[in-house]
């Protein structure tokens, strides 16, 4: 049996198409050259944001994909982008900006979820869109997210197909009626929320930190900065057979190790820092005490030193000197160069000097394995290039320690201890919501906590089904209406005629105020004698849970509940005696139950043990926009008094 076998684990993926409209009949060989320039000019042109980007994982990328039964040929690629969703965002920031700049392409993106443009926008779908049927309707074209919809009635619209569209059919529609697919302008803000601030984002996602790390590994990092993500990687994911490799380092040895400064994205520094590790004593790596002020910094490189030799220790030793070679001497080379000038990547770097001539050997690697797209078996792993780099690549410990003395500063780490508030501020930023206002001193001694019990019979009165419950709309939105004759009709229906008097729970109109009506009912007179037998079912019924009523009243479960006529007796001073309170309870087991003042004293004990901290009250109450004042009384919780 094979030793330590690892778990097959299906990694985080997005896929993404680029499609040519109109899609017409085309030889296929002139079709497949056609996607291939554009291809090549996709990577050139976006090469400005794509070359200085570090990816957790995999780079954004596309090939050409021949056509296959009913999806015709295109640009197709796939990106595991692992626990940093950021870089599924950044490509969906990409793939907008690609439409948008070659208006004659149609896009498409989806990941494991399926559509997750959808999800995203899920508040903001019509009620007909849903996992079912929205197979082949979300696309990007002209730098707009669009949604082919479906008709309300068959043959309403003759160019909607009534079932899920084909690639060809929605390419079809696209072409003809672009203006009608428009996703709504709610739909198009909440995706644009998640890609708002690109490219100038990718900045603000980096980390700049101080390692301690072997020369070999500064050297690399220099000429390929990206590697850092292989490197963390192999770190993180490592198991016992991969550290047996770090027993003792054969490649980058601890007595070389320089400080120097390391570009992370924030999702691999946190990757690296969160990890508690302790290095094999043979491995030659020790660590100063806690208290040092560097102990940071040799922790880190101690990590991603042990995460390039696991790289390393896969490659085989005679892998082929072929992949060694950079293909600038194409003809696309030059074009891909002075593209790069325009765009100011070089940032005014004077030609020849050390940092031009990094950013340089930083665009030669984009254009080796994104532009030229050299095949799969070629295509080297991270362990062959670190490797090809260190046998390629001179460097001097000694000029290397001299630039440890003019270091830039470290970025701070605070991002990494998130206080509650900073957690709610993120979340509420995250979906798009605004922090709500702290609520004055006047405010707090004036709260209205009917908003509390409005709301939950809203939420409670929603649609629920196995799929989730909607939440209540908004205030400023129309409210819901219903229709009470309808509602007891459709009872009716069912049960029978209600008795002309019932005293089980003294309904009244109020109760059902927010419930949807129900305008379709077919409403069936019954035959006499059906009427009679559900009229003695329903006595039957109402006797049975008057019972029930009587035997639970005197328990801790009918006594934990405060009705109206207890609430009537504590706005007068009267000093009953507890004798005469006992005489009352056969006569208050009929009462009905306060609901508003119950659901609110429940709610409120609730918030008041959650300590400041999240939890299911203020969860809930915050998804339907209450916002319970602070907690100031530490008494203990006590039933709130009925004005």
């Amino acid at each position: 049996m094979e030793e330590n076998k690892k778990l097959a684990i299906v990694e985080d993926t997005v896929k993404y198409c680029l499609f040519l409209i109109p899609d017409e009949p085309r030889d296929p060989e002139k079709h497949k050259e056609i996607l291939q320039k554009y291809i090549e000019r996709i990577m050139i042109q976006f090469a400005p944001v794509l070359v200085p980007y570090i990816w957790q994982n995999q780079s954004f990328n596309l090939k050409y994909k021949p056509g296959k039964r009913d999806v015709p040929a295109h640009m197709f690629g796939v990106t595991k982008f692992g626990d940093n969703i950021e870089d599924e965002w950044f490509i969906v920031y990409v793939v907008k900006q690609i439409t948008k700049e070659f208006p004659e392409l149609v896009a498409r993106i989806e990941d494991n979820d399926g559509e997750f443009l959808l999800i995203e926008a899920a508040d903001f779908l019509p009620k007909w869109l849903d996992p079912d049927n929205s197979t082949n309707r979300v696309f990007f074209h002209h730098g707009e997210l669009c949604i082919i919809p479906a008709p309300r009635k068959p043959g309403a619209a003759s160019w909607l197909p009534t079932t899920p569209p084909t690639i060809p059919q929605a390419l079809n529609i696209i072409s003809t009626h672009s203006e009608k697919i428009l996703a709504s302008e709610s739909i198009r803000a909440a995706v644009n929320r998640r890609i708002r601030g690109y490219p100038e984002k990718i900045q603000a996602s980096l980390h700049q930190a101080h390692c301690f790390l072997p020369a070999g590994i500064v050297a690399v990092l220099k000429q390929r900065p990206r590697l850092v993500a292989a490197g963390v990687q192999a770190f993180y994911l490592r198991d016992p057979v991969d550290l047996r490799a770090c027993r003792l380092f054969k490649i980058f040895l601890p007595e070389t190790r320089i400080m120097t400064s390391v570009t992370f994205t924030k999702c691999l520094y946190a990757q690296l820092v969160q990890q508690r590790f302790v290095p094999d004593r043979r491995s030659g790596y020790k660590l100063p005490p806690p208290s040092h002020p560097q102990y940071r910094a040799h922790e880190l490189g101690m990590k991603l030193a042990h995460g390039f030799e696991i790289l390393c220790s896969k490659c085989s030793p005679h892998f082929s000197d072929s992949k060694k070679s950079l293909m600038t001497n194409s003809p696309l080379w030059a074009g891909f160069l002075e593209s790069l000038k325009k765009n100011d990547y070089f940032k005014g770097l004077i030609e020849g000097s050390a940092q031009y001539q990094e950013r340089l050997e930083m665009a030669k690697n984009y254009f080796q394995f994104s532009v030229n797209q050299p095949e799969s078996s070629l295509a080297m792993s991270p362990g062959e290039e670190i490797l090809t780099l260190l046998q390629t690549i001179p460097f001097d410990i000694e000029e290397l320690k001299k630039e440890e003395a003019n270091l830039p500063p470290e970025d701070d780490d605070q991002w990494l201890d998130l206080s509650p508030h900073q957690l709610d501020q993120l979340l509420q930023e995250a979906a798009g919501k605004k922090e709500p206002e702290p609520i004055s001193k006047g405010e707090k001694e004036n709260y209205d906590l009917t908003q509390v019990s409005e709301s939950m019979r809203a939420f409670i009165s929603k649609v629920s089904t196995h799929k989730g419950a909607e939440l209540p709309r908004e205030p400023s939105e129309a409210p819901i209406t219903f229709d009470a004759d309808s509602f007891l009709n459709y009872f009716d229906k069912i049960l029978g005629p209600r008795p002309h008097e019932s005293d089980s729970d003294d309904l009244d109109e109020d109760d059902f105020e927010c419930l949807e009506s129900d305008d379709d009912l077919d409403l069936e007179t019954q035959e006499p004698g059906e009427e009679a037998s559900v009229k003695g079912t329903l006595d039957d019924l109402q006797s049975y849970m008057a019972q029930m009523d009587q035997e639970l009243a005197h328990t801790s479960i009918g006594k934990s509940f405060t009705t109206q006529k207890q609430m009537e007796a504590l706005s007068q001073t009267t000093n009953n005696n507890s004798d005469e309170e006992d005489s009352g309870a056969g006569e208050s087991i009929m009462t009905p139950v306060d609901v508003d003042l119950n659901l609110v004293s429940n709610i409120l004990e609730s918030y008041s043990s959650q300590a400041g901290l999240a939890g299911p009250a203020s969860n809930l109450l915050q998804s339907m926009g209450v916002q319970l004042p602070d907690n100031t009384d530490h008494r203990p919780t006590s039933k709130p008094t009925k004005d």
